[in-house]
Parts: structure tokens; sequence; C-alpha cells
């Protein structure tokens, strides 16, 4: 009887070596060290503007932005939600004058950004927005 086993491809275990995993590992580890950046993000410090009284602008024009996206300049409502209705109401008007404009707090940023659009278009550049002191 012959007790000794023969080799076969087949049978034997796969041995992997992990000695050349790891050496390429610690080289990628030490690559990605050496070229990352470590940025701190850093805290700006705004101070905000107190008022003490509201400034009166007794010659502006006052656009009235509703929160449903909805436009009135001085007391007469602009038909349309479009950049080119703002700009042909905002023609009549002075650029010496200037443009008021009362948010609502619910307004969609985009309402007050098509405002801004047509203000720039048309070269206004006194423009200011009316706020609300807190008690």
């Amino acid at each position: 009887m012959n007790f000794k086993r023969r080799f076969s491809p087949s049978a034997s275990p796969i041995d992997i070596n992990l000695i050349p995993l790891i050496d390429v590992l610690l080289v990628v580890l030490i690559f990605l060290t050496a070229t990352t950046t470590f940025t701190q993000i850093q805290k700006l410090d705004v101070t905000l503007p107190q008022v003490t009284q509201a400034a009166a602008l007794e010659n502006s024009n006052i656009l009235a932005i509703s929160q449903d996206g909805l436009y009135a300049l001085n007391g007469q409502s602009i038909d349309g939600h479009s950049a080119q209705a703002l700009e042909q109401a905002l023609q009549a008007l002075s650029a010496q004058q200037p443009l008021l404009i009362y948010a609502d707090s619910a307004t969609p940023h985009a309402s007050v950004v098509r405002v801004l659009e047509a203000a720039q278009r048309l070269q206004l550049a006194k423009i200011s927005f009316a706020t609300q002191a807190t008690p």
C-alpha cells in the first residue's frame, strides 16, 4: 500500500502572498499623505450693520413683491412674472430716484433676483430693501 499523496495541481491549496500587497498599500498610503492638502475651513466673522432709524426715502419708487411672486410698482400691479415685464415697468422710472423693494419674508429668492436683473439692465444704481425693525 502506498499512502503517499500524489501531487495534483487541482488539489493544492491556493497560496496568496500578502507581502507584495502590503508593500503596494504602504506606498499608496505614503503617496496619499504626501499629496493631500488639509485645509481649514475658516469662519468669517461678519458684523451686520445696526439700524437705529429707518432712512426716509421720500422720493423713491416702491416695488412690492408678494409671497406669490406678484409685483406692484408704486401701487400699480405689474402683469407677468418675467424679467422683461419688470424691465418694461421699470423703464419709466428715473435712474436718479432710488428703488425701494418691499419683499415679503416668504417671497421666493428667484422673484427678488428677477427685479435685480431688470434693474441691472436698466442701470438703476440706487436700490434699497425695506426691512422691519425687531422689537
